[in-house]
């Protein structure tokens, strides 16, 4: 592992697409990990408004796309490979490898991870 977030190509090509139909004034796109399903975690893709304060926020780059993470997720997603992919349907998603994943849900939409301060109490974001 190059860096502590990976971002494949297509990952990164998608990333600069958005930008380049995002709306006036957009800063960025940030993967943030927001809490919803039965496991607790999701990640979740959005743009970064205008005016909206980025210094909690680490910034990753590959080629000419930059993905910001909030500081606060950063020791959950370390290691985590963002990639962007179509499936046999024509389904197209970033998908997201987390080393730190514990388990998911049935579905798969959410996630969780241990936390290494209550060694091993499962932390719900």
């Amino acid at each position: 592992m190059d860096q502590p977030i990976n971002i494949t190509e297509s990952a990164a090509a998608q990333i600069e697409k958005l930008l380049s139909k995002a709306p006036d004034g957009t800063q960025g796109v940030r993967l943030n990990v927001k809490p919803r399903g039965c496991s607790g975690s999701s990640y979740q893709m959005e743009y970064i408004k205008s005016g909206e304060d980025i210094a909690a926020d680490e910034a990753f780059r590959q080629g000419n796309a930059t993905l910001y993470i909030p500081k606060l997720h950063s020791w959950m997603l370390f290691g985590i490979t963002i990639d962007y992919a179509e499936d046999e349907m024509g389904n197209a998603k970033f998908r997201f490898k987390n080393p730190n994943e514990k388990g998911r849900c049935g579905c798969g939409e959410s996630f969780y991870v241990a936390d290494e301060q209550n060694k091993g109490h499962i932390e719900k974001v």
